[in-house]
């Protein structure tokens, strides 16, 4: 009864929060509590099947003169080394090239990756470049973190925008014109050992710890297969017994394992961003009774210039004398008082009953944090 409650509450303030959108010249958003089933894949992973970081070093040639100017000594170097080993010495101290630039070239290894697979790549500039537009990736081995080179990138990068510059200094750009992608622009060379279990146990690892999450997916994993073969070894941790019709053929029990639903637990969470001015609040967040007052001082300060004339036959100059005005304005601060309740609903009233703006939320939010009325984890991105 309490769960539908607190659904039908969120619901509601769902639509108070639509309705109250013109108060807020900032995005404010909350998430309603995660009542729907999820599958166990959508929100853990097998352990042992992860992503791996690559990285290297390249040249990118090509550029309409937009490369690494002469303060890049790495880069003129990279080149000369590029050319001796192409049977071409040449001192590097006097290579002047403007259309090649020195870069940083990352990928994601995926899992089960074969040889010849490819992989988008990512190139960013490391020098002085002003611009990659038109460029061509030149042969760069990528490695792990250990340092074995499991993938070679070459290609032309794609910046999705473009700009140029006149000779007065004008210029105009669309997108970042250093960093591109590579779309499949790497070869794997080498593949990566990743052995599934055959045998004993596997064990699924949560994306985000949580004691009550792991503990329903091992009682969801016992459900569906019939029997106590889960058993959540920690917060983040559920070992599950391979069956034993499963050691020799375990990809169809790993895949019937992800299928798995469960109803995951969330934490009461506030996440804030203060670069977009954006504010998500978590369905299950509870403010206890708390009175909240604000107001805003607004300071404006105005330079209007005023031209001094001199009189006739004075013989004095004209001139320009800047007179600057200051306002102070303080708008009428609002007091509300929070009755507190079990969602958002009583929250997102209140503060639009303020007609804050999201970040002044963010400060409002966090006083109320520290009066220990709000019963949430606030994030600040």
């Amino acid at each position: 009864m309490r769960d539908n409650a607190r659904f039908g509450a969120a619901r509601a303030a769902a639509l108070a929060l639509l309705a109250s959108t013109a108060l807020l010249p900032a995005a404010a958003f909350f998430a309603e509590p995660a009542f729907a089933a999820t599958r166990i894949k959508d929100i853990a992973r097998i352990d042992g099947v992860r992503d791996q970081q690559l990285i290297g070093y390249g040249i990118v040639v090509g550029l309409a003169g937009t490369g690494d100017g002469t303060q890049a000594r790495f880069t003129t170097v990279s080149i000369a080394n590029m050319l001796n080993k192409l049977g071409i010495s040449i001192d590097p101290s006097l290579i002047r090239v403007k259309n090649a630039a020195a870069v940083i070239v990352t990928a994601s290894y995926p899992p089960f990756a074969r040889m010849g697979s490819r992989l988008d790549v990512t190139v960013s500039s490391l020098g002085d470049a002003t611009s990659l537009q038109g460029g061509m990736l030149l042969q760069s081995p990528l490695a792990g973190g250990n340092g074995v080179v499991y993938a070679v990138a070459q290609g032309s990068v794609s910046l999705g925008g473009g700009g140029g510059a006149a000779k007065g200094g004008t210029s105009v750009a669309k997108n970042h014109l250093t960093a591109g992608r590579i779309p499949g622009g790497a070869l794997v060379e080498r593949e990566l050992d990743q052995p599934l279990p055959r045998e004993g146990l596997v064990r699924v690892v949560l994306d985000q710890p949580d004691f009550t999450t792991a503990a329903r997916a091992a009682g969801a994993v016992n459900a569906a297969l019939g029997g106590p073969v889960a058993k959540a070894e920690d917060g983040t941790t559920v070992a599950i017994m391979i069956p034993e019709e499963s050691k020799g053929n375990i990809v169809p029990f790993l895949s019937r394992l992800e299928e798995i639903e469960l109803e995951p637990d969330t934490r009461a969470r506030i996440v804030f961003n203060e670069r977009t001015g954006t504010v998500v609040l978590g369905g299950n967040v509870v403010i206890t009774p708390v009175a909240v007052a604000q107001g805003n001082l607004t300071v404006e300060i105005h330079t209007e210039p005023i031209v001094s004339q001199p009189g006739p036959l004075s013989k004095g100059a004209t001139t320009t004398v800047e007179h600057d005005q200051v306002n102070v304005t303080e708008s009428p601060g609002g007091f509300m008082e929070m009755k507190g309740g079990p969602s958002v609903a009583e929250l997102v009233t209140a503060l639009n009953g303020l007609g804050v703006t999201a970040r002044d939320i963010i400060g409002i939010l966090q006083a109320v944090k520290d009066s220990g009325a709000l019963r949430a984890e606030l994030v600040i991105q």
